[in-house]
């Protein structure tokens, strides 16, 4: 950002800063505005329901983001969150990827950020963030071309979900190699269910690391649910079958440090799927972006790096529970006559 010479437009998750971090990050956010650069920032308002946890709330303090000399702009989020972590600096470069702007991200968490310098793929994310300031509406945003440009395809949810969730999903299929994944959840349908039949067919090197805390968790609510789902069985193959690792990180409570596995990554042959999009239902109803690159190094470097990750951490092991129902005591009355 100390490089812009023209615009700053950033949309940002959580912002939650020490007083050293934020005299870096912020007071850059400051300088840029004082020397005549146009800055805007977007961020997530969190507006959940009392006692609702899932996912952990974010630790932005909005006095903080209102009172910097920029143009800012909430969009509410709740239950879809505005989940971006992009930067479009100049119309010409982009800065992404999974990484909030908080101290736990930069210290706690196994993160990933991209930086594209092209200026057509600044244009789609200019779009995108565009739909977000204009209606401060999460559903109505993401709606952008997602034709490849520069080597590089951007997608952005939720408009174009149900386009990103099938690219990975085939992506994972048609795979020949090896897939490497990175992601704290796993709960989009058409992609849990590539994976399981990959997993089961075993034919192909798969691998990779989720957050084992935040995937219990998803268990226990699927379990909870009266509507019982084909995805529990599906979870447990994909990440039984082959080679997962779980980070066991700490439960969110009130105060607590967020030290998640936040990395976003699938890698399937040479193709890399980067952002901030979990693989999770949820993250198709997010405003969420992804970048597609097809390039044998940088997939090289970024199943490198999972594989890094996933050996710090134990093989996911699943507590199996069963939910016991009692049966109803059914009443019956004589009809009257």
């Amino acid at each position: 950002m100390e490089r812009a010479e023209r615009t700053i437009d950033i949309a940002i998750y959580d912002v939650n800063l020490n007083d050293e971090t934020e005299a870096i990050v912020l007071g850059t956010l400051r300088a840029a505005a004082e020397r005549g650069v146009h800055v805007r920032l977007l961020y997530n308002l969190d507006r959940r329901p009392p006692g609702a946890v899932a996912p952990p709330p974010p630790k932005t303090r909005y006095e903080e983001i209102e009172a910097l000399p920029i143009a800012t702009c909430a969009v509410p989020g709740w239950p879809d969150l505005m989940h971006h972590k992009y930067i479009v600096r100049d119309a010409a470069s982009v800065w992404t990827g999974s990484t909030n702007w908080t101290d736990d991200s930069w210290s706690r968490e196994e993160n990933v950020i991209a930086v594209v310098d092209s200026t057509a793929i600044a244009a789609r994310y200019a779009e995108d963030f565009e739909q977000l300031w204009q209606t401060k509406r999460v559903r109505r945003s993401g709606k952008v071309s997602t034709a490849a440009s520069d080597g590089v395809r951007a997608w952005f949810t939720p408009k174009r979900a149900e386009k990103l969730t099938h690219r990975i999903a085939d992506a994972i299929d048609q795979a020949e190699r090896r897939i490497r994944i990175a992601s704290p959840v796993i709960s989009s349908g058409l992609i849990l269910g590539a994976l399981a039949e990959v997993a089961a067919d075993g034919d192909v090197d798969l691998a990779g690391v989720v957050d084992a805390t935040q995937v219990q968790q998803v268990l226990a609510q699927w379990a909870e649910n009266p509507i019982q789902t084909w995805k529990a069985p599906a979870l447990r193959t994909a990440l039984t079958a082959a080679a997962f690792s779980g980070k066991r990180s700490t439960p969110y409570a009130p105060g607590s440090v967020h030290d998640y596995m936040h990395a976003k990554i699938t890698v399937c042959d040479d193709t890399v799927f980067v952002g901030s999009f979990n693989l999770s239902h949820s993250g198709e109803t997010n405003a969420e972006n992804v970048l597609e690159i097809a390039d044998k190094a940088i997939a090289e470097r970024m199943a490198t790096f999972i594989d890094e990750v996933r050996v710090r951490y134990p093989p996911v092991e699943l507590a199996v529970r069963v939910r016991v129902r009692k049966p109803r005591r059914w009443r019956f009355r004589r009809k009257s006559q």
